[in-house]
């Protein structure tokens, strides 16, 4: 299948790299030139916009980092939406909120393209390794058009309907659980570090006792080390998620305090120059609220 590609950062690179495996024909774009030129051996052609990696593809996948960037290279002249032919889907797997979801859903059905939401949970290393979970929602026949895509891209796949956005809700969802369980997590390691209990102690205790998710694992062990670089997911990009996860929450009167004590502590984190760091390092103001040095 013709794709386009656009955004090949820690994520699309993995996923972009997972599409030329399946054999499919890329046309990648990043604004940061050498990031598509990396693709170029594996047989990726490199395009100098987003329009023109969307001409002549039959998909388009976008996955990048906010609202901001899919707007850059969705709308205007040099947009995906010009250049994607009718009948062409764009499939984003980017975390953006609900009303941009809505918003390229409508702005697709005008220009007589399809639109598929398909954002993601994993790391940088699930996405290399096609260990993804995939999320998708738009209208049956272009999910099922896009199915051996996101299936080349992940370890699973769910179909979450016909309206695009209900894929950019439960993605929100899950990323506020998981920041959850990270601040619950932060603030039991600075309890018990406190009270004089190595992390690495506490640590083997949650592993055997608790831990029943990779995702939850792999975030304890790196509270615990307090090694939050390189980031697989910036600090920053968790205030972005917590603001769209309280706008989605707004908008359908639904109350989350804890999500706004959550956005709270992310703002506390960009605020103290943590903003690049993993968002795990929600570990590293815990400790310092609780008077302990970083760890």
């Amino acid at each position: 299948m013709k794709i386009g590609f656009v955004g090949l950062g820690n994520m699309g690179h993995g996923m972009a790299k997972n599409l030329l495996k399946a054999g499919h024909s890329l046309a990648v774009y990043n604004r940061t030139r050498a990031k598509s030129e990396s693709l170029q051996p594996q047989g990726a052609r490199v395009a100098e916009t987003p329009r023109e990696a969307a001409r002549g593809a039959e998909v388009l996948f976008t996955m990048l980092a906010d609202d901001h960037a899919v707007e850059e290279v969705a709308f205007g002249d040099t947009g995906l939406i010009a250049g994607l032919e009718k009948g062409a889907i764009h499939v984003s797997s980017s975390t953006i909120s609900v009303a941009l979801s809505e918003r390229l859903a409508e702005a697709h059905a005008q220009a007589g393209q399809g639109y598929v939401a398909a954002p993601v949970f994993g790391r940088p290393d699930a996405a290399e390794a096609k260990q993804l979970w995939v999320l998708a929602a738009g209208a049956k026949a272009h999910v099922e058009r896009c199915r051996p895509l996101l299936e080349a891209v992940g370890r699973g796949l769910s179909v979450l309907g016909e309206k695009p956005s209900a894929a950019n809700v439960v993605k929100l969802s899950g990323n506020f659980l998981i920041a959850s369980v990270m601040e619950a997590l932060s603030e039991s390691f600075a309890l018990t570090r406190k009270a004089g209990i190595e992390p690495q102690t506490f640590l083997e205790v949650f592993q055997n006792v608790f831990a029943k998710s990779p995702i939850f694992e792999r975030y304890a062990g790196l509270i615990a080390s307090g090694k939050f670089e390189p980031a697989g997911f910036a600090l920053r990009l968790g205030l972005k998620d917590m603001r769209l996860v309280l706008e989605a929450a707004g908008g359908t009167e639904v109350p989350m305090p804890l999500a706004s004590l959550l956005r709270d502590h992310f703002v506390e984190g960009v605020a103290r120059g943590l903003g690049d760091k993993d968002w795990a390092a929600l570990g590293t103001l815990a400790a310092q609220r609780a008077g302990l040095e970083k760890p």
